[in-house]
C-alpha cells in the first residue's frame, strides 16, 4: 500500500510539471527567462551602423548584434506605428482590432473607420506573463489608446502591466518633452495637452528622454530582482520620431543631420540598460533582449539602404525592420555574431515564440496569427514561418511621401512579394531575394504565382472581422 501511495505521488508530480510548466519556470522562484523588447520609433532598416549605415555611429546596439544575432528578413506587421504596436503585443494582425493606422482624435479615427483604442480583451503577451508570475512593465511610447482628445482610454496597466511610464500617447504616468534649440533662452513644450491623459507628469528635455525611460526600466528590473521574480519589459523610445531635438551642442543643419544626432543619442542612452544586464551574471545568462523598429523611416531622416519605400507604404522599406536578438545564456553559441539572411518571419511571431521560451501556456480559445519560431530566434535553426505574411496599408495613406496611387495590400511568401489593390488589381510580383529594391515586376512571367498570392491576400483581407 505504501509503495502504491509513493508511486501515485510521483505520477501526480510528473503530471503537474507536464501540464503546468508556467508555474515551474515563471513562478516565485524567479528562474523564468527575462525579456526586454526595445521597439524603436521610425528607424529605417539601414540606419544602424551594424546594418550598413555610413553616417550613424551606434556602437552600443552594434555590440548587441556582435554578441547576438542580426536578422535581415524580419517584418513588422504595419508600415505605421499604432497597428505595428498592436501586432507585436498581441500576436495577431492589428486589423482584427480595428486599428489600421495611427490613432488620432475621435473625429479622425471615426472618419477612417478605426477603433479609438486597443480593446483590453486583446490577448496581450504582458498579461499572459503577468498571470504566470512575471513582473511586467512598459516604458516609452504606447500609442495604442489615449492620445489627442481620447482621454477616456484604458490605462496601460489594464493590458497586463504592473507599472508604466509613457509619453504623450498613452494613459497614466508620463515623461513629457521639453524642447531646446540653439539660441533659445527658454525651453519649449510640445504636446502639453497630454497632461489631461493622466499623471503624474514629469517634464524632461526631449534630447535625454530615452534615458528617462531607461532609468525607470532599470529601477523596475532591480525591484524584480529583489523580489526574485522574472520580468518582461517594453522599452519603446520615441525620440527618433520627428520632430527631432538632439542636444543643442549636437544640432544639425538639416533634417538628416538632426535625425542622426537623435539616433546616436538614443544609442548612447540605451547603453546603461544593456551594460547592467550584461554585467550581472544572473541576468546575462537568463535574459533575451530584442531590438527592432516599429516601421520604416521618415523620408529625409532615416534610410532603407537597398530597399524601396519608407514609412506608411507597403514596399520593403516600410515594413521590413532590422532585428537583433541578444541573450548569451539563451542564444546558440555557434550563432553568436552571425547574420541570418534567410529566415522570413514577423513581429506577430514573437508572442507564441516568447510564450514557448517562458513555458507559459497560451490562453484558451485564442488563435494567434503568429507562429512559434523560437529556434530561429535563438539561432538554433534558420527556418521561416510557414504561413504567408499579410499586410494592408493605412487607409489614409493612398498617396503619401511623394508616392501616388499606392498598392492597398501586400503578401510575402518564400522569396515572393506581391502587392495589389483591394480587388487584386494592379498586381506586382517581385523576387525580393534577388530584387530587394522591388524594381522588376515578374507578374507577367509567373501568372500562376501571381494569381495564387493575389487570391490569398484578398481573401485574407475580406476575412478580417471588425472589432469596432
Amino acid at each position: 500500500m505504501r509503495a502504491r501511495k509513493v508511486l501515485l505521488k510521483l505520477i501526480i508530480a510528473v503530471l503537474i510539471v507536464a501540464v503546468m510548466p508556467q508555474f515551474v519556470r515563471a513562478g516565485s522562484g524567479g528562474n523564468g527567462p527575462n525579456i526586454i523588447l526595445v521597439f524603436i520609433d521610425d528607424m529605417g532598416w539601414a540606419d544602424l551602423s551594424c546594418f550598413g549605415s555610413k553616417d550613424a555611429r551606434t556602437p552600443n546596439i552594434d555590440r548587441m548584434a556582435a554578441e547576438g544575432i542580426a536578422f535581415e528578413q524580419f517584418y513588422v506587421n504595419s508600415p505605421i506605428c499604432s497597428p505595428s504596436r498592436v501586432a507585436i503585443s498581441t500576436g495577431q494582425y492589428p486589423q482584427r482590432w480595428g486599428i489600421t493606422s495611427y490613432l488620432n482624435n475621435y473625429e479622425f479615427n471615426e472618419q477612417r473607420g478605426m477603433a479609438n483604442w486597443l480593446d483590453p480583451k486583446a490577448p496581450m503577451l504582458a498579461r499572459n506573463l503577468q498571470e504566470a508570475g512575471y513582473s511586467t512593465g512598459h516604458f516609452g511610447k504606447w500609442h495604442m489608446g489615449g492620445q489627442r482628445d481620447v482621454a477616456d482610454a484604458p490605462p496601460i496597466t489594464d493590458y497586463g502591466f504592473d507599472e508604466s511610464l509613457t509619453n504623450f500617447e498613452g494613459m497614466g504616468p508620463k515623461l513629457l518633452p521639453l524642447t531646446m534649440e540653439p539660441g533659445w533662452e527658454e525651453a519649449g513644450r510640445i504636446w502639453a495637452d497630454a497632461e489631461m491623459l493622466g499623471g503624474p507628469v514629469t517634464w524632461m528635455q526631449r534630447s535625454i528622454i530615452t534615458g528617462g525611460f531607461v532609468d525607470a526600466a532599470m529601477v523596475f528590473i532591480k525591484k524584480a530582482e529583489a523580489e526574485k521574480k522574472p520580468f518582461y519589459i517594453n522599452v519603446w523610445p520615441d525620440d527618433v520620431h520627428s520632430p527631432f531635438f538632439p542636444p543643442v551642442e549636437k544640432w544639425g543643419e538639416n533634417k538628416r543631420e538632426l535625425y542622426l544626432a537623435v539616433l546616436e543619442e538614443m544609442d548612447r542612452q540605451l547603453a546603461p540598460l544593456f551594460d547592467y544586464v550584461r554585467g550581472r551574471k544572473d541576468l546575462r545568462d537568463n535574459t533575451l533582449i530584442l531590438i527592432c523598429s516599429d516601421n520604416g523611416h521618415e523620408p529625409g531622416a532615416g534610410e532603407a539602404g537597398i530597399l524601396k519605400g519608407c514609412k506608411t507604404n507597403l514596399y520593403e522599406g516600410g515594413i521590413r525592420s532590422s532585428l537583433i536578438a541578444w541573450g548569451p545564456g539563451l542564444v546558440n553559441r555557434e550563432a553568436v555574431g552571425t547574420r541570418n539572411k534567410t529566415s522570413v518571419f514577423a513581429a506577430i511571431d514573437f508572442v507564441p515564440s516568447l510564450l514557448k521560451l517562458t513555458g507559459v501556456t497560451a490562453p484558451a480559445k485564442v488563435t494567434y496569427d503568429g507562429e512559434e519560431i523560437l529556434n530561429t530566434l535563438l539561432g538554433k535553426a534558420e527556418t521561416s514561418r510557414k504561413a504567408p505574411i499579410f499586410f494592408s496599408r493605412p487607409p489614409d495613406r493612398k498617396d503619401f511621401y511623394g508616392f501616388t496611387n499606392l498598392p492597398d495590400l501586400a503578401v510575402r511568401k518564400s522569396q515572393w512579394k506581391l502587392l495589389c489593390d483591394y480587388d487584386g488589381g494592379r498586381a506586382s510580383l517581385f523576387n525580393v531575394i534577388t530584387d530587394p529594391g522591388e524594381s522588376t515586376n515578374l507578374a507577367g512571367e509567373y501568372p500562376e504565382i501571381t494569381n495564387d498570392l493575389s487570391k490569398k491576400v484578398t481573401t485574407w483581407y475580406r476575412s478580417i472581422p471588425s472589432h469596432q
